[in-house]
């Protein structure tokens, strides 16, 4: 098992590894695009490419920004775990069938590097897990077992989210910037059904896990209202088939920021993620559906020169 889920990681990462390397070459060229365009026409039209343009940055672009926040994401979730022998397995709303609080609290890191004055990497990271007991209202077919109605139940779903970013800004002005962006959500996802019997002998349970990178392209932007006010936001999609992994992934993220002391932000943030995965292994298969979004408080904090660039 050990051995399998290392082999998952390290695939995981390739995948990841090679889509942004195959990404990078066209936002570089696009960089150098954009670069261009800023040589100004002097002498009868002849370019001066000693000569451009370089406008202020926002208030809120910092060279290096570590954040962390309590998010508190409404959970709808749909799973299906198939058996060993190929039998496809109940589709089971977490939610109504299991039990599982819709909403949770847990918390979010986001980092972020200015790496030049139109360039920027992001990385960030999202952990939840959830445990609920219930008497089922159904019977229920989950992975090489059978759970009665009636039955009295044990459930877990654990799921941790990495995603790192590249964003180039092809628009900067003092008061925006606005850009295209490429990147990866990597989901590791496990899931569980014990049923509690009166006996060991009446006691079975069922795990599944999974590890998906699911690559994204999108669009994103902020805008200084103020002197402490800013909204930024950005939203991604992409579908993608690899080996044994079919899924999507869509998400968004919607904030406003306040500029507390020169170094010191708050934002209030409405962001959210929803994924497909159909996954295949030798344990079995899997469908799950997963979508969280809700509010997003965070304390942002930024190091580096104000004017780095």
């Amino acid at each position: 098992m050990q051995d399998q889920y290392y082999y998952e990681i390290k695939d995981t990462i390739l995948h990841v590894m090679v889509f942004i390397c195959l990404g990078m070459p066209f936002l570089m060229f696009c960089q150098e695009t954009a670069q261009n365009m800023t040589f100004s026409l002097q002498d009868g039209n002849e370019l001066n490419r000693n000569q451009k343009v370089k406008p202020e940055l926002p208030w809120f672009v910092r060279r290096i920004k570590a954040s962390v926040g309590l998010f508190i994401p409404i959970n709808n979730t749909i799973i299906e775990v198939g058996s060993a022998n190929g039998d496809y397995g109940t589709t089971i709303d977490l939610e109504d069938d299991l039990g599982f609080r819709k909403s949770t609290n847990t918390f979010l890191a986001d980092l972020q590097w200015r790496i030049s004055r139109r360039s920027q990497f992001e990385i960030s990271y999202f952990y939840l897990n959830r445990t609920t007991s219930r008497t089922l209202k159904r019977t229920i077919e989950f992975g090489d077992h059978t759970y009665p109605v009636d039955a009295a139940v044990e459930s877990f779903f654990k799921t941790s989210i990495f995603r790192v970013s590249y964003g180039y800004a092809f628009f900067v002005d003092p008061k925006y910037e606005f850009g295209l962006m490429i990147g990866a959500h990597i989901i590791q996802s496990e899931v569980g059904i014990s049923l509690l019997g009166a006996t060991v002998g009446l006691s079975y349970k069922d795990e599944y896990n999974f590890t998906a990178p699911l690559p994204d392209i999108g669009i994103w932007g902020g805008y200084a209202i103020s002197d402490r006010f800013a909204a930024k936001g950005n939203v991604s999609y992409f579908a993608l088939k690899i080996n044994n992994i079919d899924g999507k992934v869509t998400s968004g993220d919607f904030s406003v920021l306040y500029k507390v002391i020169e170094n010191l932000h708050f934002s209030l943030s409405y962001t959210g993620l929803n994924f497909r995965v159909d996954v295949e292994k030798e344990k079995g298969q899997g469908y799950f559906k997963w979508g969280y979004n809700g509010p997003l408080i965070t304390a942002s904090y930024a190091f580096g020169k104000k004017k780095p660039f």
